[in-house]
């Protein structure tokens, strides 16, 4: 990454500089100030335009065609132009991110992270791997969710109560740099126990970075300062911000059959980053390790992918020219400008809701039996919602439409594991089963879709060098 020309911090010697992450003992984290990801981001971006890597701007993927176990090519859908198209591979790398925007209300992703790319391959026959490991970060700022990054605990940040504590103090010895679920549970318990400020979903604890001094605030963490005046009109200099917990990341994704070259069941499908779950990350990521699992195993399914491409042949297409008219007809059918304008968001606001007060921090058996029943009824709705725009070009009401279908599925399968994990592990969190159950439960969870239903089975966790005997969660 260096020699691509990523920008990161340096200490004074010139070496690349490293800031504690939660969870660690020791500064292993490489940073760029407190905005890591948009300066990777930017070094790959360039690094691929320099080396001729096309891009088609503007397009979303609707379906995965596959032939006898073999990928044959996706149907596009051309949002400047409306066109749904089949566009023919010899080999796919599905990286298109993860799906916590199913807690559409309170998540620190992007508005687009609705996990097109995993609903995609689930529909096409690959499996949904952990769907109901979803981490929570502890600190997305008290309106809406965006992330104050651990950047700000890493540098030396408090988390303080209404009391004026420092409450970390009473759950884990790391304090603020405890694991990620640790932290998120030890807040959501302060705002639960009266200790928080405000009510509802906007409950909130504060974070205090004050004493770093403004020096070290404007050089480590310029991006949160401006996160903090943009969502709260709060100076972190002056003043500690209000947060609480946000869906984060899907530490679940699309199941990969070869880690060394990041390949699915499906020959050509490969897959890398947040979509895929080679379950490096267990039940629980660590701050800082997500930017260097999507680096690298986005070069193993592009070294995998083209390596395949080169003896592969290109299918006849049948299959995926078949899925794109389905989707045109379908286009027509429901942009027929018979809906009402604020139905899908509605529907996908409630989605969010149910899905935060049911399989939130914290989960039980009653909360999710109650939230398999509303998922029902928000599919049942959803089948029968219209998009009021009947046009062709630039119809971004059909795009919220079918990812507000991609994210019910997901929900779905996402609920049907959590209900069937009776114990509590990393970032599942069961209040009416609290322990780790390594004899019935040291499995991962797999969901497929079948004939339109939704199937669970499992696969054990292979434990090779580290024995679990003795390990406890912390």
């Amino acid at each position: 990454m260096d020699y691509i020309g990523t920008l990161f911090s340096r200490t004074d010697n010139g070496k690349v500089s490293q800031r504690f992450m939660g969870g660690a003992s020791k500064k292993r984290c490489n940073f760029s100030a407190d905005k890591t990801v948009h300066i990777i981001m930017h070094a790959c971006f360039d690094n691929a335009l320099s080396n001729g890597v096309k891009f088609l701007m503007d397009h979303e993927l609707l379906d995965i065609g596959v032939n006898n176990g073999k990928c044959e090519g996706v149907v596009l859908r051309n949002i400047q132009t409306g066109d749904i198209t089949p566009v023919l591979c010899k080999s796919l790398v599905i990286a298109s991110g993860g799906y916590t925007r199913i807690f559409y209300n309170r998540t620190s992703v992007p508005y687009i992270s609705t996990g097109d790319g995993v609903a995609a391959a689930l529909r096409a026959g690959l499996g949904f791997e952990d769907p109901e490991m979803i981490q929570f970060h502890p600190t997305g700022v008290a309106n809406g969710g965006t992330l104050i990054t651990e950047a700000a605990r890493g540098e030396g940040g408090y988390l303080i109560n209404n009391k004026g504590e420092r409450f970390m103090k009473n759950y884990h010895k790391k304090m603020e740099l405890a694991p990620r679920d640790v932290v998120a549970r030890a807040i959501e318990t302060e705002i639960r126990e009266g200790r928080g400020y405000g009510e509802g979903l906007g409950a909130y604890v504060l974070i205090d970075v004050r004493h770093l001094g403004k020096d070290k605030i404007l050089k480590a963490l310029p991006k949160i300062r401006h996160t903090a005046l943009l969502f709260e009109n709060i100076d972190l200099v002056e003043q500690p911000v209000p947060i609480r917990p946000t869906a984060h990341y899907s530490m679940g994704g699309i199941e990969v059959d070869k880690f060394d070259d990041m390949s699915t069941k499906i020959l050509g499908i490969y897959v890398g980053g947040e979509a895929s779950c080679i379950s490096i990350h267990g039940a629980n990521r660590l701050g800082g390790n997500s930017l260097t699992d999507a680096v690298i195993t986005g070069k193993l399914a592009g070294i995998g992918a083209a390596n395949y491409a080169k003896t592969a042949e290109f299918g006849n297409g049948e299959i995926t020219a078949k899925l794109a008219q389905k989707w045109q007809i379908k286009f027509k059918k429901v942009t027929n400008g018979g809906g009402k304008a604020n139905e899908i968001y509605d529907l996908r606001e409630e989605l969010g809701r149910q899905n935060w007060d049911n399989m939130g921090i914290f989960r039980t058996q009653k909360q999710l039996d109650a939230l398999a029943v509303a998922l029902d009824d928000i599919e049942e709705r959803y089948n029968k919602l219209y998009v009021p725009n009947p046009n062709l070009v630039m119809n971004t009401a059909f795009t919220d439409y079918y990812e507000l279908g991609n994210l019910i599925l997901l929900s779905k399968c996402a609920c049907l594991a959590a209900r069937n994990r009776l114990e509590s592990r990393g970032a599942h969190t069961r209040e009416d089963y609290p322990k780790r159950d390594d004899v019935n439960f040291l499995k991962h969870s797999i969901v497929t879709l079948k004939d339109d239903k939704l199937e669970l089975s499992y696969k054990d966790v292979i434990v090779t060098k580290f024995s679990l005997d003795g390990r406890k969660p912390q």
